[in-house]
């Protein structure tokens, strides 16, 4: 399969549940919201993040080039058990389109050398 490294440093980050959503969290080319009953999870460019806000910076995306059909089976896999062979821990995001896999830039390398050996292959 074909990937793409978007060059934009992300940060991941975690609101309390019930917050409201900050305009912060909606910046960038790349932004994600998760809510869910225990917590708010953002995803977004980490030089829009404020200070005081509980986050993990420095990660990069790795983003499967897609659309695939729903019902396709083993493509995240596909990613996730390259990465997990060579110790690279990952931060998983689904859309409907696609997957993006974010790493922290210390394992950006690490991430890109495991994912061309298994054969996949980077486009810009």
């Amino acid at each position: 399969m074909r990937f793409r490294i978007r060059p934009d440093k992300l940060a991941i980050c975690q609101l309390a549940p019930q917050s409201p959503i900050p305009p912060w969290a909606l910046t960038g080319e790349f932004h994600s919201v998760t809510v869910t009953p225990g917590e708010i999870s953002i995803i977004c460019a980490e030089s829009a993040v404020p200070e005081g806000v509980q986050t993990q910076r420095g990660y990069v995306s790795f983003e499967i080039d897609g659309p695939f059909d729903l019902n396709s089976i083993g493509v995240l896999d596909s990613f996730l058990h390259p990465l997990a062979q060579v110790r690279v821990p990952v931060f998983a995001i689904s859309t409907y389109n696609t997957d993006t896999i974010l790493v922290h830039e210390q394992f950006e390398a690490r991430a890109r050398q495991a994912l061309l050996q298994a054969g996949h292959e980077l486009v810009s």
